[in-house]
């Protein structure tokens, strides 16, 4: 059986009294998605594991999927969002690594992140990452190409591109959407850097077998090869069934062999993340 690695679930609580979500929080993908609801999907599609990443809008709390992860850590891994803003931030990025948290996440496409890209002095954050050998997620739509002066000073950093790059919520689609997709293929020359394929049919109006993806997904395969090159659903936000999303991967594209798809489906965020199947 392929081991298979969902590198993106978002998973949140429903907001309530008991436990409520910070004042003025709105919800892009609903009003939940548990930690029950994401057993019983992966469960029934054969996937072995998933990545949880806390959504932006229940700020920094990590705790509802870190709880998950540490009673489940053959199930669940959790990568959080960092607060570059936070008073205590150098110490917090120091203590990171903790039991379930194999990575961190930042958007610098957005505000406040934005300033990781374009702030000199932020540059103890893509330092200190390098040194503890810590993965981080970027949420980069529009802002890929910002990273090369980054990683120009730090080319051992442990990047993973979300979503290919791609521009999520209202953005462009089918061959728009790729409209920059050049200055993705450009970070290939730094060997650290991983693509997270993942939510892809979410860029097209085509149905399965979203033929229009297959030019672009090869090109990435062309660039990163395999080995850099990890599936993730995004579920949430999905805008095929989580079944088709899968499919892409493991039956419609004809240039993969058994071996590429073994790390495009898992093994490669299993390495990346030094979680080992």
């Amino acid at each position: 059986m392929l081991p298979i690695i969902d590198a993106q679930i978002h998973c949140w609580y429903p907001n309530t009294p008991a436990r409520p979500w910070p004042v003025g929080a709105t919800s892009l993908h609903g009003p939940q998605f548990t930690i029950g609801q994401a057993r019983d999907l992966i469960a029934a599609a054969g996937v072995s594991r998933a990545i949880l990443v806390p959504p932006p809008w229940t700020s920094w709390d990590a705790e509802y999927s870190l709880d998950a992860a540490r009673h489940e850590p053959d199930r669940f891994a959790v990568v959080a969002l960092f607060d570059i803003l936070a008073a205590d931030a150098r110490q917090r990025l120091l203590a990171w690594r903790r039991p379930g948290m194999v990575g961190l996440r930042i958007t610098p496409g957005r505000d406040p992140d934005r300033a990781l890209l374009l702030d000199r002095r932020y540059q103890w954050f893509w330092d200190g990452v390098q040194q503890a050998r810590l993965p981080v997620m970027v949420f980069v739509p529009g802002q890929v190409g910002g990273l090369e002066a980054v990683l120009e000073r730090c080319p051992d950093l442990r990047l993973v591109i979300d979503h290919a790059g791609r521009r999520t919520r209202g953005g462009p689609m089918d061959e728009a959407a790729w409209a920059d997709e050049h200055e993705l293929h450009a970070l290939a020359r730094f060997p650290k850097v991983t693509v997270k394929v993942s939510s892809l049919p979410s860029f097209t109006t085509d149905p399965f077998p979203f033929t229009p993806l297959h030019p672009h997904i090869r090109a990435i395969y062309d660039a990163f090869g395999p080995q850099r090159m990890m599936w993730g659903s995004d579920v949430t936000r999905l805008t095929c069934s989580y079944a088709d999303n899968l499919r892409l991967f493991t039956e419609a594209l004809d240039f993969l062999d058994d071996e590429d798809r073994r790390w495009i489906m898992g093994r490669t965020a299993s390495v990346v993340f030094d979680w080992p199947l």
